[in-house]
């Protein structure tokens, strides 16, 4: 499914093999609350949120907490996030794709820790094409 209208996003997004992600809805009612689903594939991911597989439906507006496993890490990162979109994937494995979009970086609540966008920028570095980086409208080190 390629789409070939204007990118919206100002984000690069990359594939990281391997990576999965685990959440589980609303942190409002308690941190002890178990992950619905464990180890769904990322499809892809970028500095503003992640698009996943998954056996189950989410509504849009969801509050979510997600883990997000990469290979050789040994620690995952949490990240919170909203559904944006959910999609159903007929005639895969998996039976829905999920677009979440990430909080705000900061130290507010609610907010993402501004260390994980330096990870994600580090696995953006290391895990996008050459030719996606060419186009970064960001500032790096090398500006």
């Amino acid at each position: 499914m390629e789409y070939n209208g204007i990118e919206r996003r100002a984000c690069i997004r990359f594939k990281i093999p391997g990576s999965t992600v685990s959440y589980k809805k609303s942190p409002l009612l308690s941190d002890k609350e178990e992950y619905g689903e464990e180890f769904c594939p990322i499809l892809d991911i970028s500095r503003g949120g992640v698009r996943f597989l998954s056996q189950k439906p989410l509504k849009i507006n969801t509050q979510l907490t997600l883990k997000i496993s990469v290979p050789g890490e040994t620690i995952p990162l949490k990240q919170l996030g909203i559904v944006r979109w959910s999609t159903y994937n007929p005639g895969k494995s998996y039976k829905y794709q999920i677009g979440v979009q990430f909080n705000p970086y900061g130290e507010k609540k609610e907010e993402n820790y501004p260390g994980n966008l330096v990870k994600i920028i580090a696995f953006e570095q290391k895990f996008a094409l050459p030719n996606q980086l060419e186009t970064d409208e960001f500032e790096t080190d090398s500006s």
